[in-house]
């Protein structure tokens, strides 16, 4: 048995892996959550100014928060060693949780990318795909998708139990039963992180494109710098997706070619060094959900206006709170105000 021949080195890479990611997955649990809820609070819509770039962005705040929910569990996972004490049934499910809302914000980001692509080159010819009424039909067309692609899961057996007494979930190894593994990951690699990628690319190029001509026809948008720091958000949300994204599926696109190119399968010491692998390259695709509300923030105007209002609203009133006189009858009460209005992303 690979596992068992190559068992100290498993368990020097899990002591090490081990030893880190509570840390990891804690901060991430933090960070995503309250940046996702305080997105959600700003950019939810408003029915008088609701548009594609609000719903898709909502859509993805929404996947965003229901993907940082399954963070704690992993925690747990990691904090005990490696070891699942809940069950085969709740293992699946934070699975589906997790594969779910992580393919369904890259999806969004596609839809996003193709949106500000019909909003700046094609307005005309493809406008109506950009009306609410369509957007929502699209929005629950990628849920759909992605639950179609994702729900095999619940089918797959995701614990299983080691010779030491552990109990795994969700670890590599356990899906080697599978027939035609190979064929599928790199299908589900295909599209699941290629197709979009080319998408998004392929839009945020030609954009960036369009912009630079337009500046150059248009002094003042040249020299306002409007269309530069649109140029620059569009690089930095195409970076973050590649950064995030890359390095998982192409060490499983990899793996699972060498897997099927190879005249021996993969030994143990490969095998184990892919597991490792992918535990880290795990925890950089984890990260895009708490990048996301700081591209929001720099990205765009509303949304960053709307926060730094909410926070100079919170401090004032907590720094009236702390200077009140104690024998003062008149109580000062702070509320926050339900904040209006939608974000436009890139070319606000």
């Amino acid at each position: 048995n690979c596992l068992q021949t190559s068992a100290d080195e498993k368990v020097k890479a899990q002591v090490r892996i081990a030893s880190l990611m509570p840390l990891f997955y804690s901060v991430l649990f933090l960070v995503g959550l309250s940046g996702n809820a305080l997105a959600l609070h700003v950019i939810r819509p408003n029915r008088r100014k609701m548009n594609s770039t609000t719903l898709y962005s909502l859509n993805l705040v929404i996947s965003d928060i229901l993907f940082t929910l399954s963070v704690p569990f992993r925690l747990v996972y990691y904090a005990m060693g490696f070891h699942w004490p809940m069950g085969e049934v709740m293992c699946k499910l934070t699975g589906l949780l997790f594969y779910m809302n992580t393919y369904a914000g890259v999806n969004f980001m596609t839809c996003l990318s193709i949106d500000r692509f019909i909003a700046v080159v094609l307005p005309l010819r493809l406008g109506r795909f950009r009306k609410v009424h369509n957007v929502r039909y699209i929005c629950v067309g990628v849920w759909l998708l992605v639950l179609a692609q994702t729900l095999p899961l619940l089918n797959m057996e995701m614990t299983n139990e080691e010779p030491d007494g552990y109990i795994t979930c969700m670890e590599y190894p356990k899906f080697e039963q599978v027939e035609h593994i190979a064929y599928i990951l790199i299908g589900a690699v295909f599209l699941g992180y290629v197709i979009p990628m080319v998408t998004i690319l392929l839009c945020y190029s030609v954009l960036c494109s369009k912009l630079r001509v337009s500046a150059q026809k248009n002094r003042l948008t040249h020299k306002s710098g409007r269309s530069h720091k649109a140029i620059g958000v569009i690089c930095c949300v195409s970076l973050v997706f590649v950064l995030c994204y890359s390095p998982y599926h192409v060490d499983l696109l990899q793996y699972m070619l060498r897997k099927l190119l190879q005249a021996s399968p993969p030994d143990c010491a490969q095998l184990t060094a892919f597991q490792v692998s992918l535990h880290i390259t795990v925890c950089l695709m984890n990260l895009n959900p708490c990048l996301d509300p700081f591209i929001y923030f720099f990205a765009c105007r509303g949304y960053k206006r709307k926060v730094l209002k909410l926070l100079r609203r919170h401090v004032s009133a907590s720094f009236s709170n702390m200077t009140l006189d104690n024998s003062q009858k008149e109580q000062c009460t702070y509320q926050f105000l339900p904040v209006e209005g939608s974000i436009s992303l890139l070319v606000n």
